[in-house]
Protein backbone atom coordinates (compact mmCIF):
# COMPACT_ATOMS: atom_id res chain seq x y z
CA UNK A 1 0.00 0.00 0.00
CA UNK A 2 2.01 3.53 -0.93
CA UNK A 3 0.30 5.58 1.38
CA UNK A 4 0.82 9.22 0.76
CA UNK A 5 1.36 12.14 4.00
CA UNK A 6 -0.10 14.81 2.30
CA UNK A 7 1.46 18.32 4.26
CA UNK A 8 -1.11 20.80 4.78
CA UNK A 9 0.50 24.14 4.62
CA UNK A 10 -1.53 26.67 6.69
CA UNK A 11 -0.94 30.42 6.67
CA UNK A 12 -2.84 32.75 9.00
CA UNK A 13 -5.77 30.45 10.18
CA UNK A 14 -6.59 28.99 6.66
CA UNK A 15 -5.69 27.22 3.61
CA UNK A 16 -3.90 28.83 0.52
CA UNK A 17 -4.95 27.33 -2.65
CA UNK A 18 -1.71 25.56 -3.06
CA UNK A 19 -2.09 23.58 -0.45
CA UNK A 20 -5.44 22.15 -2.01
CA UNK A 21 -3.14 22.09 -5.03
CA UNK A 22 -0.67 19.36 -2.91
CA UNK A 23 -4.29 17.48 -2.01
CA UNK A 24 -5.14 16.88 -5.46
CA UNK A 25 -1.28 15.52 -6.48
CA UNK A 26 -1.53 13.67 -3.11
CA UNK A 27 -5.09 12.04 -4.60
CA UNK A 28 -3.73 11.23 -7.81
CA UNK A 29 -0.38 9.88 -6.41
CA UNK A 30 -2.41 7.88 -4.00
CA UNK A 31 -4.82 6.21 -6.38
CA UNK A 32 -2.00 5.09 -8.56
CA UNK A 33 0.00 3.80 -5.90
CA UNK A 34 -2.85 1.62 -4.63
CA UNK A 35 -3.04 3.38 -0.78
CA UNK A 36 -4.58 6.20 1.01
CA UNK A 37 -4.12 9.89 0.93
CA UNK A 38 -3.43 10.96 4.15
CA UNK A 39 -3.60 14.85 4.92
CA UNK A 40 -1.28 16.23 7.66
CA UNK A 41 -2.00 19.70 9.61
CA UNK A 42 0.83 20.83 11.97
CA UNK A 43 -0.01 23.56 14.72
CA UNK A 44 -0.52 24.03 18.34
CA UNK A 45 -3.96 23.36 18.24
CA UNK A 46 -5.14 22.53 14.75
CA UNK A 47 -8.03 20.39 14.90
CA UNK A 48 -10.10 23.17 13.58
CA UNK A 49 -8.27 23.23 10.24
CA UNK A 50 -7.65 19.50 10.53
CA UNK A 51 -11.65 19.52 10.25
CA UNK A 52 -11.29 22.22 7.10
CA UNK A 53 -9.07 20.08 4.85
CA UNK A 54 -11.12 17.00 5.74
CA UNK A 55 -13.76 18.07 3.31
CA UNK A 56 -11.21 17.47 0.14
CA UNK A 57 -11.42 13.89 -0.39
CA UNK A 58 -8.70 12.68 1.34
CA UNK A 59 -8.53 9.54 3.33
CA UNK A 60 -8.06 10.49 6.49
CA UNK A 61 -6.32 13.52 8.55
CA UNK A 62 -3.80 13.56 11.34
CA UNK A 63 -3.92 16.64 13.46
CA UNK A 64 0.06 16.96 14.45
CA UNK A 65 -0.11 19.27 17.70
CA UNK A 66 2.64 20.29 19.46
CA UNK A 67 3.39 23.75 21.34
CA UNK A 68 6.50 23.92 18.32
CA UNK A 69 4.47 23.97 15.90
CA UNK A 70 2.15 26.94 16.48
CA UNK A 71 4.34 28.62 13.82
CA UNK A 72 6.39 27.39 11.30
CA UNK A 73 10.22 26.51 12.05
CA UNK A 74 12.01 23.84 9.82
CA UNK A 75 13.63 21.94 12.21
CA UNK A 76 10.64 21.48 14.44
CA UNK A 77 8.84 20.55 11.64
CA UNK A 78 10.81 18.31 10.30
CA UNK A 79 11.57 16.46 13.03
CA UNK A 80 7.73 16.36 14.04
CA UNK A 81 6.96 14.50 10.34
CA UNK A 82 10.01 12.37 10.02
CA UNK A 83 8.51 10.93 13.57
CA UNK A 84 5.19 10.71 12.07
CA UNK A 85 6.25 9.23 9.22
CA UNK A 86 8.28 6.09 10.32
CA UNK A 87 4.79 5.58 12.29
CA UNK A 88 2.41 5.88 10.56
CA UNK A 89 4.55 3.69 7.53
CA UNK A 90 3.81 5.82 4.78
CA UNK A 91 5.52 5.52 1.45
CA UNK A 92 5.13 8.98 -0.20
CA UNK A 93 5.52 12.42 1.41
CA UNK A 94 3.71 15.13 -0.19
CA UNK A 95 3.98 19.14 -0.31
CA UNK A 96 3.55 22.24 -2.58
CA UNK A 97 6.92 23.66 -4.15
CA UNK A 98 5.96 26.91 -2.04
CA UNK A 99 8.92 28.40 0.48
CA UNK A 100 7.61 26.14 3.28
CA UNK A 101 7.62 22.94 1.26
CA UNK A 102 10.86 24.28 -1.07
CA UNK A 103 12.54 25.00 3.04
CA UNK A 104 10.77 21.69 4.84
CA UNK A 105 11.19 18.68 2.30
CA UNK A 106 14.48 18.72 2.01
CA UNK A 107 15.37 18.24 6.11
CA UNK A 108 12.61 16.02 6.05
CA UNK A 109 14.42 13.93 3.25
CA UNK A 110 17.62 14.03 5.09
CA UNK A 111 16.07 13.10 8.36
CA UNK A 112 14.43 10.08 6.54
CA UNK A 113 17.50 8.97 4.40
CA UNK A 114 15.16 9.47 1.63
CA UNK A 115 15.18 10.19 -2.43
CA UNK A 116 13.37 13.50 -3.48
CA UNK A 117 11.81 14.92 -6.46
CA UNK A 118 11.18 18.65 -6.53
CA UNK A 119 8.72 20.52 -8.13
CA UNK A 120 7.05 17.77 -10.49
CA UNK A 121 4.74 18.59 -12.82
CA UNK A 122 3.26 14.92 -13.71
CA UNK A 123 2.55 11.44 -11.96
CA UNK A 124 2.80 8.85 -14.57
CA UNK A 125 1.19 5.73 -14.49
CA UNK A 126 4.68 3.51 -13.98
CA UNK A 127 5.94 4.94 -11.07
CA UNK A 128 8.02 7.91 -12.01
CA UNK A 129 7.75 11.56 -12.21
CA UNK A 130 8.18 14.69 -14.87
CA UNK A 131 9.72 17.79 -14.00
CA UNK A 132 10.93 20.64 -14.77
CA UNK A 133 14.71 21.07 -15.80
CA UNK A 134 17.25 23.82 -16.75
CA UNK A 135 14.22 26.43 -16.51
CA UNK A 136 11.78 24.32 -18.11
CA UNK A 137 13.77 24.03 -21.81
CA UNK A 138 13.85 20.01 -21.02
CA UNK A 139 11.82 17.74 -18.98
CA UNK A 140 13.21 15.04 -17.18
CA UNK A 141 11.71 11.40 -16.87
CA UNK A 142 12.85 10.31 -12.61
CA UNK A 143 12.45 7.29 -10.53
CA UNK A 144 13.18 7.40 -6.92
CA UNK A 145 14.23 3.96 -5.30
CA UNK A 146 13.20 3.82 -1.07
CA UNK A 147 11.08 2.69 1.00
CA UNK A 148 9.94 6.26 1.98
CA UNK A 149 9.94 9.33 -1.12
CA UNK A 150 9.40 12.74 -0.37
CA UNK A 151 7.80 14.67 -3.06
CA UNK A 152 6.92 18.51 -4.01
CA UNK A 153 4.75 19.62 -6.67
CA UNK A 154 4.92 22.73 -9.08
CA UNK A 155 1.90 24.51 -7.73
CA UNK A 156 0.60 25.80 -11.16
CA UNK A 157 0.77 21.65 -12.41
CA UNK A 158 -1.95 20.60 -10.54
CA UNK A 159 -5.42 21.75 -10.38
CA UNK A 160 -6.74 22.37 -6.35
CA UNK A 161 -8.82 19.51 -5.13
CA UNK A 162 -12.85 20.46 -4.56
CA UNK A 163 -14.54 19.48 -1.85
CA UNK A 164 -16.22 15.60 -1.49
CA UNK A 165 -19.07 14.86 -0.27
CA UNK A 166 -18.31 14.01 3.12
CA UNK A 167 -15.61 14.68 5.30
CA UNK A 168 -12.88 12.63 6.30
CA UNK A 169 -12.30 11.39 9.71
CA UNK A 170 -9.81 13.66 12.01
CA UNK A 171 -7.26 11.77 14.20
CA UNK A 172 -5.59 13.69 17.17
CA UNK A 173 -1.61 12.92 17.22
CA UNK A 174 0.92 14.29 19.58
CA UNK A 175 3.91 15.51 18.01
CA UNK A 176 7.12 13.94 18.78
CA UNK A 177 10.15 16.55 18.46
CA UNK A 178 13.53 15.37 19.99
CA UNK A 179 15.36 17.82 21.69
CA UNK A 180 18.26 18.96 18.92
CA UNK A 181 15.04 20.52 17.04
CA UNK A 182 14.15 22.74 19.61
CA UNK A 183 17.23 25.13 19.03
CA UNK A 184 15.38 27.41 16.68
CA UNK A 185 12.71 29.88 18.40
CA UNK A 186 10.39 31.97 16.08
CA UNK A 187 10.67 35.33 17.12
CA UNK A 188 7.90 36.90 15.02
CA UNK A 189 6.24 37.04 10.97
CA UNK A 190 6.84 40.56 9.35
CA UNK A 191 3.80 39.93 6.09
CA UNK A 192 3.69 42.54 3.48
CA UNK A 193 -0.15 43.36 3.30
CA UNK A 194 -2.16 44.85 0.40
CA UNK A 195 -5.30 45.12 -0.50
CA UNK A 196 -4.03 43.30 -3.94
CA UNK A 197 -4.79 39.33 -4.62
CA UNK A 198 -1.49 37.86 -3.39
CA UNK A 199 0.69 36.51 -6.46
CA UNK A 200 0.13 33.06 -6.53
CA UNK A 201 -3.47 32.48 -6.22
CA UNK A 202 -4.42 35.90 -8.43
CA UNK A 203 -6.58 35.01 -11.39
CA UNK A 204 -5.01 38.19 -13.25
CA UNK A 205 -1.09 39.29 -13.21
CA UNK A 206 0.17 42.27 -14.11
CA UNK A 207 4.31 42.31 -14.38
CA UNK A 208 6.42 44.95 -15.07
CA UNK A 209 10.15 44.71 -16.20
CA UNK A 210 13.13 47.09 -16.59
CA UNK A 211 11.77 48.84 -19.79
CA UNK A 212 9.19 50.45 -16.90
CA UNK A 213 12.95 52.52 -15.96
CA UNK A 214 11.93 53.44 -12.27
CA UNK A 215 10.15 52.13 -9.30
CA UNK A 216 8.38 55.56 -9.96
CA UNK A 217 6.94 54.14 -12.70
CA UNK A 218 5.66 51.15 -11.04
CA UNK A 219 3.44 53.46 -9.17
CA UNK A 220 2.35 55.43 -11.58
CA UNK A 221 2.10 53.95 -14.68
CA UNK A 222 1.56 50.30 -13.81
CA UNK A 223 -0.41 50.52 -10.44
CA UNK A 224 -3.89 51.91 -12.05
CA UNK A 225 -3.58 49.45 -14.30
CA UNK A 226 -3.26 46.89 -12.03
CA UNK A 227 -6.07 48.22 -9.82
CA UNK A 228 -8.69 48.59 -12.64
CA UNK A 229 -7.89 45.32 -13.52
CA UNK A 230 -8.26 43.80 -9.91
CA UNK A 231 -4.75 42.41 -10.52
CA UNK A 232 -2.05 40.77 -8.71
CA UNK A 233 1.02 42.98 -9.39
CA UNK A 234 4.59 41.02 -10.54
CA UNK A 235 7.91 42.12 -11.87
CA UNK A 236 10.83 40.61 -13.19
CA UNK A 237 14.22 39.83 -11.71
CA UNK A 238 15.43 42.59 -13.79
CA UNK A 239 13.38 44.95 -11.92
CA UNK A 240 13.64 43.50 -8.64
CA UNK A 241 17.59 43.49 -9.17
CA UNK A 242 17.05 47.24 -9.69
CA UNK A 243 15.11 48.08 -6.98
CA UNK A 244 11.94 49.20 -8.57
CA UNK A 245 10.03 46.71 -6.29
CA UNK A 246 10.46 44.41 -3.33
CA UNK A 247 11.53 40.63 -4.40
CA UNK A 248 8.37 39.10 -3.09
CA UNK A 249 6.88 40.64 -6.28
CA UNK A 250 9.61 38.34 -8.44
CA UNK A 251 7.95 36.09 -10.82
CA UNK A 252 10.62 33.59 -11.98
CA UNK A 253 12.54 30.46 -11.68
CA UNK A 254 14.08 32.45 -8.53
CA UNK A 255 11.14 33.80 -7.81
CA UNK A 256 7.27 32.70 -7.83
CA UNK A 257 5.51 30.90 -10.23
CA UNK A 258 2.27 31.98 -11.48
CA UNK A 259 -0.53 30.72 -13.33
CA UNK A 260 -3.45 32.73 -13.57
CA UNK A 261 -5.92 32.86 -16.25
CA UNK A 262 -4.42 36.14 -17.70
CA UNK A 263 -0.69 37.49 -17.39
CA UNK A 264 -0.21 40.53 -18.72
CA UNK A 265 3.89 41.28 -19.22
CA UNK A 266 4.50 45.03 -19.30
CA UNK A 267 8.20 45.93 -20.28
CA UNK A 268 9.31 42.64 -20.17
CA UNK A 269 11.52 41.23 -22.53
CA UNK A 270 10.64 37.72 -21.78
CA UNK A 271 14.47 36.11 -20.61
CA UNK A 272 14.08 32.19 -19.86
CA UNK A 273 14.25 32.92 -16.05
CA UNK A 274 10.81 35.02 -16.64
CA UNK A 275 9.28 32.77 -18.68
CA UNK A 276 9.55 29.80 -16.52
CA UNK A 277 7.41 31.43 -13.89
CA UNK A 278 4.72 32.24 -16.05
CA UNK A 279 4.50 30.23 -19.35
CA UNK A 280 1.88 28.25 -17.94
CA UNK A 281 -0.59 31.23 -17.66
CA UNK A 282 -3.96 30.75 -19.94
CA UNK A 283 -3.62 33.69 -21.37
CA UNK A 284 -0.69 35.52 -21.85
CA UNK A 285 -0.23 39.25 -22.84
CA UNK A 286 2.29 41.23 -24.08
CA UNK A 287 3.40 45.08 -24.10
CA UNK A 288 6.77 45.76 -25.41
CA UNK A 289 8.46 48.41 -27.92
CA UNK A 290 10.74 45.73 -28.92
CA UNK A 291 9.02 43.42 -31.50
CA UNK A 292 11.91 40.91 -31.34
CA UNK A 293 11.37 40.51 -27.71
CA UNK A 294 11.06 36.76 -27.07
CA UNK A 295 8.46 37.29 -24.56
CA UNK A 296 6.52 37.82 -28.09
CA UNK A 297 7.31 33.55 -28.38
CA UNK A 298 5.12 32.60 -25.45
CA UNK A 299 2.44 35.54 -25.79
CA UNK A 300 -1.45 35.08 -26.67
CA UNK A 301 -1.48 38.71 -27.56
CA UNK A 302 1.07 41.04 -28.59
CA UNK A 303 1.19 44.95 -28.37
CA UNK A 304 4.35 46.10 -30.06
CA UNK A 305 4.26 50.09 -28.63
CA UNK A 306 5.38 52.33 -26.25
CA UNK A 307 4.54 51.14 -22.57
CA UNK A 308 4.28 54.85 -21.08
CA UNK A 309 1.42 55.46 -23.70
CA UNK A 310 -0.33 52.30 -24.44
CA UNK A 311 -0.59 51.65 -20.52
CA UNK A 312 -2.41 54.79 -19.58
CA UNK A 313 -4.40 54.20 -22.25
CA UNK A 314 -5.26 50.83 -21.02
CA UNK A 315 -6.20 51.62 -17.99
CA UNK A 316 -8.53 54.49 -18.56
CA UNK A 317 -10.25 52.13 -21.11
CA UNK A 318 -10.97 49.52 -18.08
CA UNK A 319 -11.98 52.35 -16.08
CA UNK A 320 -14.06 53.21 -18.82
CA UNK A 321 -15.87 49.85 -19.16
CA UNK A 322 -16.20 49.31 -15.27
CA UNK A 323 -18.55 52.48 -15.05
CA UNK A 324 -20.51 51.99 -18.24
Amino acid sequence: MGDVLIFAEHQGGHFPKTTLTAVNAGLELAKKRGGNAIAVVAGDAPEALAGEIAKYGVSKVIALAHANLKNYVADAHAAALAALVKKAGAEFVLATATAVGKDLAPRLAARLGAPMASEITAINDDGTYIRPMYAGNAMATIELDGPVKVITVRGTAFDAAKPADSAASVEKADAEIDPSAAKTEFVSFNQTKSDRPQLTEARIVVSGGRGLKSGDNFKTVLEPLVDEMGAAMGASRAAVDAGFVPNDLQVGQTGKVVAPELYVAVGISGAIQHLAGMKDSKIIVAINKDEEAPIFNVADYGLVADLFKAVPEMAEEMKKLKHS
